[in-house]
């Protein structure tokens, strides 16, 4: 099970909000966000695939696009990313950087057209394998203070320890470390000095506020391959469907520092490292309709995807006090130390359905505009696992998050062998009750050349959004939380180039 209450995303919801203790309601939005992804022609306008036919996205995206393939094809992209990440924590800021390259999608179209001369209404069709990344977790972000804080994660502590006993401590969580490193201790005596038998209420001589400073990576992607066949009647109705085993890895590595000033403890720190692993399954349906020569109309159907995950989670805390004689247990502490088991869980996730829907205008042979629309409700997400109680998760992913709308729109226009691309993308802000934008904006631009049966694309795609981050709660009397909380700004720029060969 889990230990950790630190947040392990960059999202948060609104202080006032009910917190699940665990954090594995944050899983359910993390595996769940794809962002539609594909050839770098897809890419470059703006993302648009759900009434586009005959390209490769077509696999992972609408397979009903598959039925417009004429011949067979093959193609690879590669991408480059860099994750810019601007924080923002009480009035100071911190820049970061973190790049990567990849082979964002692999796919290959094996195209069955029947002849013109056949009569029926089917008229062939094509099969789809691909290899796609449909997420990327690979940033780092942090903030530090030369102002003293507003609140210590010793408060966190002292809050969480009310109510259990000290012969429980020990194992509960990162507050059992704070228990051990001396940072939190048990109320022995009541107020009329009379001994308490196995207390429950624990105080610190750790009294002032310190100054905050904490650093995060995380690591990995998501992937999915898939299968997928789409077929042609009268060239005016597509039908497809696909299936996609979908993997995932992601790591996690916090260090959280407090430094502090006149106090019988200099700094403390607490390091925590995840590692979640997964698989799983999922079904995709899609229609496009062509009720005149020149317009497309596209509909998507995405099940969920069911997901069982493996994690590992373990954490440590090192505290270095002034040589501070502790009274009450007749010792003077130097470096106090305490470190978790490595924690194993498994548990399954049901992401959301999406239902999605576009249209595309030709204007005859010199390119097209298309725009989409889809709509992932959040909130429906669902955890289940013997190894922890998910029933707080499974509550908070209800109160944390809702649906969202996001909408899409590009363009491209031919010359000669030359094509431009264009696209803006726009993806809602999933958390619920919160006045704070954590909606995503997307812009693209590409251009492509197509000789023969070669073509070569290329598209370059931004992403912008911000977060907010919250590395532990300290509840007020009107249980909004006042611990420290780091704006973070979110700048992300792709570059993916496409090779396909048609035959």
């Amino acid at each position: 099970m889990r230990l950790s209450i630190l947040i392990f995303s960059i999202c948060i919801i609104s202080a006032s909000s009910v917190f699940a203790q665990s954090g594995y309601y944050e899983d359910a939005f993390r595996f769940s966000n794809v962002i539609p992804s594909g050839s770098a022609r897809i890419m470059g306008v703006g993302g648009t695939q759900w009434s586009l036919g005959g390209d490769v996205s077509n696999i992972a995206g609408n397979p009903a696009g598959l039925g417009f393939f004429r011949n067979s094809e093959a193609s690879a992209t590669l991408g480059y990313t860099d994750w810019g990440v601007e924080t923002r924590f009480m009035g100071q800021s911190k820049s970061y950087n973190t790049s990567n390259f990849a082979l964002p999608n692999v796919s290959y179209v094996i195209a069955k057209p029947k002849d013109d001369y056949e009569t029926g209404a089917f008229k062939g069709g094509s099969f789809g394998i691909g290899f796609q990344r449909i997420a990327n977790f690979n940033t780092e972000f942090g903030y530090f203070s030369d102002e003293l804080g507003t609140s210590s994660i010793i408060d966190f502590y002292l809050q969480d320890s009310y109510g259990v006993p000290e012969t429980q401590i020990e194992g509960y969580g990162l507050t059992g470390l704070a228990y051990q490193t001396y940072q939190i201790n048990p109320v022995t005596v009541d107020e009329n000095g009379n001994a308490i038998p196995n207390p429950n209420t624990y105080d610190s001589f750790v009294l002032g506020l310190p100054f905050q400073d904490e650093n995060v990576t995380q690591e990995g992607s998501a992937n999915q391959f898939t299968l997928s066949y789409g077929a042609n009647f009268n060239h005016k109705l597509f039908l497809g469907g696909s299936l996609g085993i979908r993997t995932f890895n992601f790591e996690s590595r916090k260090f959280y520092n407090e430094e502090f000033v006149d106090e019988p403890l200099a700094n403390s720190s607490l390091q925590e490292y995840l590692f979640i692993n997964g698989g799983g399954v999922n079904i995709n349906l899609g229609i496009i309709y062509k009720p005149i020569e020149y317009i497309n109309l596209g509909f998507t159907f995405q099940s969920p995807t069911w997901f069982g995950i493996n994690e590992e989670y373990s954490a440590n805390i090192v505290a270095d006090y002034n040589n501070y004689y502790f009274a009450e247990e007749d010792i003077t502490l130097g470096r106090q130390e305490a470190v978790t088991d490595v924690i194993l869980s498994a548990y399954n996730l049901n992401t959301p359905i999406k239902i999605g829907g576009g249209a595309t205008y030709f204007f005859g042979k010199n390119g097209f505009i298309s725009a989409d629309v889809d709509w992932v409700d959040y909130t429906q997400a669902k955890l289940n696992s013997n190894d922890f109680d998910e029933g707080p998760d499974n509550q908070a992913i209800k109160s944390v998050y809702t649906s969202t709308v996001n909408y899409r729109f590009g363009a491209e226009y031919k010359i000669n062998t030359f094509r431009l691309r264009g696209g803006y993308s726009f993806f809602g802000d999933p958390y619920s009750d919160s006045s704070y934008d954590r909606s995503t904006q997307q812009i693209s631009g590409g251009v492509g050349v197509k000789l023969n049966n070669f073509t070569v694309d290329f598209a370059l795609v931004n992403r912008k959004f911000n977060a907010l981050y919250s590395s532990y709660q300290v509840l007020d009397s009107d249980g909004n939380n006042f611990g420290p909380l780091t704006e973070i700004e979110n700048n992300i720029i792709n570059g993916v180039l496409t090779f396909g060969f048609s035959f």
